[in-house]
């Protein structure tokens, strides 16, 4: 069935009218199908970076972190499920009854969460330790992200060089432990046990999470 609404003389099809499916977007791809899922990504508290209808790393990122949140395999490609899931999304899975405002970080599925007045503001993939035992730079551990109750008690603006490498506004939970923007956020854990996000990702969360907020990491 077409339903149809005339308006000031142009024949316009109405939400249910028959039609190819929409294509699948890719990373690579460019055009209306982008921008629209990019503007649905940041109203739903991704990070897709700029809202240029351009699919890069940035908005890779933020569909990477959607699709975890939907139980999928964070493959980047936005086929029918993903956009079945765009339109009836749901909300993380809450790891802790905490404060109103914090983070939350699982490193089963590598994501984190930003609660300000209870509700989720920012949804991003990370990436955390390794797990490995390494030897760089004259020091020497295992890559091991902390698990435990933080707070953030340290901050630096614009790139910091730490003994391990370089870290993007980091953001100290514990001890010589951040959350900090990265250039390499794979999808993998890869940190010597920092939790990266991407370095678009970097500023903003440094906007919402002040000095004192909660850090809550669980497996």
């Amino acid at each position: 069935m077409i339903v149809a609404i005339v308006l000031t003389g142009v024949l316009t099809l109405g939400p249910f009218a028959p039609g190819p499916a929409p294509a699948t977007v890719r990373p690579g791809d460019s055009g209306a199908a982008v921008l629209k899922l990019q503007k649905r990504l940041h109203a739903l508290r991704y990070d897709p970076g700029d809202r240029n209808g351009r699919y890069g790393k940035e908005t890779e990122a933020a569909v990477w972190a959607f699709q975890k949140v939907h139980r999928m395999r964070p493959d980047g490609i936005v086929d029918a499920p993903v956009r079945r899931a765009l339109e009836r999304p749901r909300q993380p899975r809450r790891l802790e009854r905490g404060p109103r405002r914090r983070v939350e970080i699982s490193l089963r599925r590598q994501l984190l969460t930003v609660y300000r007045r209870g509700r989720p503001v920012l949804i991003s993939h990370v990436s955390s330790g390794t797990g490995r035992h390494y030897c760089e730079r004259g020091a020497c551990g295992v890559a091991r992200t902390p698990t435990g109750d933080f707070r953030v008690f340290r901050r630096v603006k614009g790139w910091h060089r730490a003994r391990l490498g370089y870290m993007y506004r980091p953001l100290y939970f514990h001890g010589g432990f951040a959350m900090h923007g990265s250039m390499n956020v794979p999808r993998r854990p890869a940190s010597h046990g920092c939790v990266r996000v991407p370095l678009h990702t970097a500023d903003r969360l440094a906007r919402l999470v002040p000095n004192g907020t909660h850090v809550h990491i669980r497996r």
